[in-house]
């Protein structure tokens, strides 16, 4: 990627020359000294975009957005807490910590609350996101907490623990062993649980008298509660929301406010690794009583055609002063290319709206674009992306507000037959699921580090991105827009009834509106997100009639959003006939189409058994588009093999059948799944005999934390196609082979270092986007196959030290080839990293491989290395990809696995300058390498 100078990066998001002559934009000194640390042009694009949702105006006008990530005290407490609940809970008893993922939902533990509790001084807060008014929450009289010490500005917070935000509190672990952990392998084995606070001091100038100011935070995991200057000003419990709060009755303009924010983690609340802490973005927003509301515009597209697009938006003005006022709205749209904002291309007709004190109004407008540059999915469309500068004037053309939002012009179709048809062409959902944490970075948002996810899964073959089980950081959709990612944006995980014990069950029946309609409003701009997933597996499927009665209320709310897209809820029990299915506007489906527990392998295991059943959801809704929501479900340990080998194409894992239950490893002939899969051959299979299926997103694209199916005395899973690490399994390839067919590769596996195997049978299997191969063992052919499945096999190899190669041909020319060889001796460690220069605070991903004297890779190897650094910045984490490893990911040494290591190197953020790192290891060579950071 090119860097763009900074300059650039101001015209990009205060483009000068497009406002109208006395509407000088200013930029905070906060914002340049933190964009300035972002060198590529995507990420500067994405950061400063949401800086500037608005412009910047000068101060007594308009709006400011300001980044309070720096310099927040934090305190956990080690044993007990406070007692400012938000709400009481049931006791989490004993909770069984492997259970399949497909287990039955359970029905909900019903506890009264108490009064001492806060629950009804935080409800309010969802009162923007429910429609009858009638149902808002009236805040009783009062604020509790205020005499706690923690939120009074005289609390001595020095020896609090001084630190940035996004921060994972549990990420440095340290790690929970055994089986009888609090802690165990579902949620990652790692300190997530617990109560927190966090404080810091603003400073509100006296010029701010009179304007209007909110904390928005875009994620704190879990039931955050806000204090300011000792007063509650409300809160949100579900942790992966983006939420928005109004300090203005609380501020003192001209002096220091004391901001305090309690989270409370608990025990047993995910499936998952949910992270701890206030791991996104918070925000100071500052407007002028008339404003653009909070996700306040809405822009749609129709029409759509080379030749011209109409676009719809809609605009939603709040007035929070004492007076009835009169605004004159403005709005203009503009091209955006290469990072600098281009020619305007269209301007809706100007209104004059009147807005009583008090109240919000909404007005809708439309224009049309000639010629319109479109949104779409690369490589056969490019996603080109467009703003709309809104501005709210007063009488006299003073500026109230400006607004900036950035869309995209595309045309969306699900066809039963076609599939997804994006901009008239067939596009094939070539997908996979993502959770949300960032590996060894924990749940802390970071953009460079969700953009190599990207890059990489990009490089498979990957379009499409699938949410699981919740909203993601606003930035990973900035990311799926500029990079052309189809996204399936998704929200629960469980409904009323739960999976464990202490999990989003408990606030559902309060927040269920309020959570879906942020969600949405937020999100709806994104021309990445082509469906909303209002449901993951909930066991409301088994409840007949009245589960189908909770999925329409919730679709209904969907739709009132947003009437553009469908909505879904994924389906893993629920079959045709039910009335659950009949509610869906699209047929979204775990692991059903290709058949659950049902090939002869799976037969002796329990838990939810059904054949292939697309056709029946065919036959049943033959006009709705069906696709997998999650398919596969294979599960591998990257480079390591067990033997024998399945004759079959698919198996679970079990031991001695793919499984190692000495190590806890599985097999990487990625032929073996959880008990509720099936292989990627398998479902391959099912997709291509039933061609009206729009495509599948692959559970799961990265391994994440926690759900170490099927070994949970591991903290982390074997289900992604590329490791914890960022290493490839083997299963990349076998992917790419498919999603990349113009692509000439082939791939052999396993490797060829097997010195206790001479002699004996070690089958060699070929991933290739070729039509045939020929393998080789040391010059002698082992036979020319076709391709007839998705893998070539050799099964009957017997090992003997050397060299594999693969020659693979198409339409009978030579297509590619790969060699594999045994290798020598550990003698070295070679590094790379995945860019040279950095800006301040930025990453770097730093690879050791250890290798022979050759240079080849040693894919046994798994010594010990340390990396060592010198200059502006630090080690930040180290990781191997290995699920087992219980080393803390804050720690600079740990044994390489698979003969790799990653190290992740962030640059100071306030010097430049050479960074140096050396990995060294016992009895190998060392390594150097420079990073430069700017």
């Amino acid at each position: 990627m090119q860097s763009i100078a900074f300059a650039n990066l101001i015209f990009h998001i205060c483009p000068r020359y497009l406002l109208p002559k006395g509407f000088r934009s200013t930029i905070h000194q906060s914002m340049i000294s933190t964009l300035k640390y972002l060198l590529p042009a995507r990420l500067i694009l994405i950061f400063a975009g949401l800086f500037f949702t608005a412009y910047t105006l000068p101060a007594q006008k308009g709006r400011e957005r300001l980044l309070l990530n720096e310099d927040w005290k934090f305190y956990r407490y080690s044993s007990g807490a406070d007692k400012l609940m938000y709400d009481e809970r049931p006791d989490a008893g004993e909770h069984k910590d492997d259970i399949d993922a497909d287990s039955r939902p359970t029905e909900a533990v019903v506890v009264n609350s108490s009064e001492k509790v806060l629950k009804k001084w935080i409800l309010p807060s969802a009162n923007p996101f429910i429609k009858d008014e009638t149902q808002h929450h009236e805040r009783p009289d009062g604020h509790p907490g205020a005499d706690f010490p923690f939120v009074q500005g005289s609390f001595d917070d020095s020896a609090w623990q001084t630190l940035d935000l996004p921060h994972d509190w549990a990420i440095n672990g340290p790690f929970y062993e055994g089986w009888n952990a609090y802690i165990g392998g579902g949620m990652g084995r790692l300190p997530v649980h617990g109560v927190a606070w966090y404080r810091k001091k603003l400073n509100i100038p006296a010029t701010d008298a009179g304007r209007t100011v909110y904390l928005d935070i875009d994620g704190a995991m879990s039931y955050a509660m806000v204090w300011l200057n000792g007063k509650l000003v409300g809160g949100w419990p579900y942790g992966y929301n983006s939420f928005r709060l109004d300090l203005t009755p609380y501020i003192r303009p001209g002096g220091e406010n004391q901001l305090a924010i309690r989270l409370d983690n608990p025990p047993h609340s995910s499936r998952w690794y949910p992270g701890g802490g206030i791991y996104r973005n918070v925000w100071l927003t500052k407007t002028s009583p008339v404003h653009v509301a909070q996700w306040g515009t809405f822009v749609r597209t129709r029409e759509v055609s080379a030749a011209r697009a109409t676009v719809d938006l809609s605009v939603t003005i709040k007035n929070t002063s004492a007076e009835d006022r009169n605004v004159k709205l403005i709005t203009e749209i503009y091209t955006t290319e290469n990072g600098k904002v281009g020619k305007r291309v269209a301007r809706f007709p100007s209104a004059s709206l009147h807005i009583a004190s008090g109240k919000t109004v909404s007005h809708d407008q439309s224009v049309f674009i000639k010629n319109p540059l479109l949104w779409g999915p690369p490589p056969m469309q490019k996603p080109h992306m467009y703003i709309a500068l809104t501005r709210v004037l007063y009488q006299g053309k003073e500026i109230a507000d400006g607004y900036i939002t950035r869309f995209g012009i595309r045309n969306i179709q699900m066809d039963a037959d076609k599939g997804l048809i994006v901009n008239g062409e067939p596009v094939r959902i070539q997908g996979v699921n993502q959770h949300h944490d960032l590996g060894a970075l924990g749940a802390a948002f970071n953009v460079r580090a969700a953009e190599r996810q990207l890059e990489m899964l990009a490089e498979m073959g990957c379009n499409a991105i699938r949410m699981a089980h919740n909203p993601p950081a606003p930035e990973l959709l900035a990311l799926t827009d500029l990079m052309g990612f189809l996204v399936v944006n998704e929200i629960y995980d469980n409904w009323e009834t739960k999976k464990t014990p202490l999990d989003f069950h408990l606030i559902f029946p309060d927040w269920q509106e309020a959570d879906l309609r942020a969600f949405i409003r937020r999100d709806r701009n994104h021309p990445s997100v082509i469906a909303w997933s209002y449901g993951n597996e909930v066991g409301e499927q088994y409840t007949d009639k009245k589960g189908a009665e909770l999925a329409a209320r919730l679709k209904s709310i969907v739709h009132e959003e947003d009437p553009t897209r469908p909505a879904t809820a994924s389906m893993n029990y629920a079959k045709p006939h039910m009335p659950f299915a009949e509610v869906q506007d699209i047929i979204s489906l775990n692991y059903q189409g290709e058949g659950i527990r049902n090939a002869p392998e799976y037969a002796h295991l329990k838990g939810i058994n059904t054949p292939p059943l697309y056709p029946a959801f065919r036959e049943k809704f033959p006009d709705k588009m069906i696709f997998s929501s999650e398919s596969a479900a294979a599960v591998s340990s990257r480079g390591t093999y067990v033997f024998p080998v399945t004759p079959g194409m698919s198996s679970p894992a079990e031991s001695d059948k793919g499984g190692d239950d000495k190590n806890n490893y599985v097999s990487a002939y990625e032929l073996y799944t959880a008990p509720f899969g099936s292989s990627a051959d398998k479902v391959f299979t099912s997709q291509d005999d039933h061609p009206y299926v729009a495509g599948e997103f692959v559970w799961a694209g990265w391994d994440y934390l926690g759900e170490p199916t099927p070994y949970y005395l591991a903290r982390s899973s074997y289900f992604g196609i590329i490791d914890l690490a960022g290493f490839k399994k083997d299963r990349f390839y076998l992917y790419q082979s498919r999603w990349r067919p113009e692509l000439p590769m082939a791939h052999i596996l396993p490797h060829w270092n097997w010195p206790g195997r001479m002699g004996q049978i070690t089958p060699v299997h070929v991933f290739t986007s070729g039509d045939e191969a020929e393998l080789f063992l040391n010059g002698r052919s082992l036979g020319r196959k076709k391709k007839t499945a998705y893998r070539l096999r050799w099964d009957e190899v017997k090992y003997e030290p050397g060299e594999l190669k693969v020659v693979a041909y198409k339409n009978g020319t030579f297509w590619a080839e790969e060699i594999v060889k045994t290798t020598g001796p550990a003698h070295k460690i070679m590094l790379q990293t995945d860019r040279t220069t950095v800006g301040r605070d930025g990453l770097a991903f730093v690879t050791a491989t250890i290798t022979d004297q050759n240079g080849l890779t040693v894919p046994d190897a798994s010594q010990r290395i340390k990396f060592t650094l010198l200059g502006p910045g630090k080690i930040q984490a180290t990781d191997n990809g290995d699920p087992t490893d219980l080393t803390s990911f804050a720690s600079s040494h740990r044994k390489a696995f698979g003969g790799l290591l990653s190290g992740i190197v962030r640059a100071d953020k306030h010097k430049a300058g050479t960074i140096t790192v050396t990995a060294q290891s016992e009895g190998l060579q060392s390594a150097t390498i420079e990073i430069t950071c700017f």
